[in-house]
């Protein structure tokens, strides 16, 4: 099974090959079988015939005129003999001649005489007869085609297999090519893009694939509002009371204890983070057009925001080139990324620029705990949050999903990975060139 290709277009290739080949050959049993045998036969009873009539005849001539007989009979059956076209004597019976003989010898055994053959100069077979002590070989003429199956025969089963051939390629491309479509749309969908319907055209089994799935695209843009819709509306009930809680920790400030205020001011801001999480996972990107930005100026912006908020970030490297994203919806990237390594890992936190040829790339690095691999894919799902290997501090969970689904709408790739020394690298790779 190994030797099989492996895509369903070659295997089907292969398959129609082998059909056609298996159809050919038992074409040509079919023909051996029930045409050329029984003609084989009808020929060897006439040759046997006509070898006790030639018997018969010199044994009625005198011996004197039996050499004159011979030599005129097998100058009239070699003048019917075509004559070798450039091949040279042939000395090995073909199997069509192998089994005209033995059938010829076995009729004419049962005349009672003997049958030895030879190959003429011209091709043809002779028959030796012995009469009174002498030997006369009596030339066959020729009653069998030069070639078992002629050139023609061959062209023309090349051109059926070749023709039958391209036609079932053909149809097998028209049924290729609707899967192929099937599964560039699957992969677009994975990549958390939106892809076009398929057309809901061809054969009945094709159509069906292709509407089931515009419909499965359907249910999970229905399904995708509808969530959207709820955690937008859930946020939006819930910040208005968090303004009223923000507002009497303020008045009531005064009258309580400075430790219960700080601890419910923290409180209310980590709901307000969480209520902020779940607005930006509920509010798309789409809107944001795609132009082209540069990450440095980004990572300026959010280093000014951290030390506003007394959070050093560090900024290595440097990667001036433009590069085509929705830069607000990138920011948020950055930002859920450097926030995330603060609550969760360690300072220092360092922000890091690069790129190459193909993609820009940037990565934010902690001197945290780290992750396994298991849980660093497992955290870019939504509303899923560290285990053991991290802080475990308060938060909604929705983070790193956010940064996911951003990143693959741009067509890019995020990662989760070890720092030698400890901590983690969340790196980010952008194309350079739009999708």
């Amino acid at each position: 099974m190994k030797l099989l290709p492996r895509s369903l277009f070659a295997r089907n290739a292969l398959l129609i090959v082998a059909l056609i080949v298996l159809g050919q050959i038992g074409g040509v049993v079919l023909l051996r079988e029930m045409v050329l045998k029984p003609r084989l036969d009808q020929i060897a009873e006439g040759v046997a015939r006509n070898v006790g009539a030639i018997r018969a005849g010199l044994v009625a001539l005198p011996a004197s005129q039996r050499p004159a007989f011979v030599d005129a009979f097998n100058s009239r059956a070699s003048a019917d003999q075509p004559q070798p076209g450039g091949e040279g004597l042939r000395l090995l019976l073909s199997p069509l001649e192998r089994n005209f003989v033995r059938s010829v010898s076995a009729r004419i055994a049962q005349q009672g005489a003997e049958t030895v053959w030879r190959r003429e100069q011209g091709g043809s077979l002779a028959l030796r007869m012995t009469f009174d002590g002498s030997q006369y070989w009596i030339v066959m003429p020729g009653v069998l085609p030069a070639r078992e199956f002629t050139g023609a025969w061959l062209a023309v089963t090349a051109g059926s297999a070749l023709l039958a051939l391209a036609g079932a390629l053909w149809f097998q491309r028209r049924l290729d090519r609707p899967l192929q479509r099937a599964v560039e749309a699957a992969r677009t969908l994975a990549a958390g893009r939106e892809p076009a319907p398929l057309p809901e055209d061809g054969p009945t089994e094709v159509a069906t694939v292709s509407r089931s799935f515009n419909q499965l695209v359907g249910s999970l843009r229905q399904a995708e509002r509808e969530r959207a819709l709820m955690l937008a509306g859930i946020s939006h009930d819930l910040r208005t009371p968090l303004t009223k809680l923000r507002l009497v920790v303020e008045i009531l400030r005064d009258k309580t204890e400075p430790e219960l205020a700080t601890s419910m001011t923290r409180s209310i801001e980590e709901m307000d983070a969480i209520v902020g999480q779940f607005l930006d996972f509920a509010r798309g990107d789409e809107a944001e057009p795609v132009a082209f930005a540069r990450l440095d100026v980004l990572a300026s912006e959010v280093q000014a925001a951290c030390s506003d908020h007394g959070e050093p970030l560090q900024v290595e490297g440097a990667f001036a080139e433009p590069v085509p994203m929705r830069a607000q919806a990138m920011r948020r990237v950055m930002v859920n990324l450097v926030e995330n390594a603060f609550r969760h890992g360690r300072a220092p936190v360092r922000l890091r620029l690069g790129g190459d040829r193909d993609h820009a790339w940037f990565e934010v690095l902690d001197r945290g705990d780290g992750l396994s691999p298991e849980e660093a894919e497992s955290l870019k799902q939504p509303f899923r949050r560290a285990g053991s290997a991290r802080s475990g501090k308060a938060g909604a969970g929705l983070g790193l999903a956010i940064v996911e689904r951003i990143v693959r709408a741009h067509g890019g790739r995020f990662e989760l990975l070890p720092v030698e020394g400890g901590g983690l690298s969340a790196r980010v790779s952008l194309p350079r060139r739009r999708a």
